[in-house]
């Protein structure tokens, strides 16, 4: 039998940000503890996904701003991630400088560090500079589960059929 694990006021008294009656402050340095948590509210396998299509983050060579449409997806087991605190964290990247590979990698295993999920992916689609895009990819799965599995499947696919990106 399913129980309810949906949220109640005890599991939601750690959140600082959601609902706060002072002004948001935008965070102006790359800042992983931002990210907050609530309780999972079902125990069944489910997806979680997100889409951020106005990233950005700095060149580390040049700090020209880089943009992307940013997707996570994930599988979640005790824990998801509070939206509102997602959006200030993937903000904190506006004034950091990495390669796109890296802030792809940076942000699954800060996710997956805080979430311990079943299985994680983001997925980046870097708008071009010098008549080049990038879209890097990185996932996990939990060792010895299916999770496993379907990290190393859906790697193994993850572009075979790509999307028509019209913004690019």
């Amino acid at each position: 039998m399913n129980q309810d694990r949906s949220p109640n006021a005890a599991s939601l008294e750690g959140l600082t940000l959601l609902g706060s009656a002072t002004p948001t402050q935008y965070p102006t340095q790359y800042d992983p503890s931002l990210l907050e948590v609530v309780p999972s509210p079902v125990e069944e396998d489910y997806w979680v996904k997100f889409n951020c299509p106005e990233f950005t983050s700095l060149c580390p060579k040049t700090g020209q701003p880089d943009f992307a449409t940013l997707t996570i997806a994930y599988v979640p087991d005790q824990v998801i991630v509070e939206s509102k605190s997602l959006k200030l964290y993937l903000f904190s990247f506006r004034n950091h400088g990495a390669f796109h590979e890296a802030v792809v990698n940076i942000i699954r295993r800060d996710l997956q560090e805080r979430l311990r999920p079943r299985y994680i992916e983001v997925w980046g689609k870097f708008l071009p500079r010098g008549g080049l895009s990038i879209d890097p990819y990185t996932n996990w799965g939990r060792p010895g589960t299916r999770y496993e599995t379907l990290a190393s499947f859906r790697f193994q696919r993850h572009d075979l059929s790509p999307e028509r990106v019209d913004n690019r």
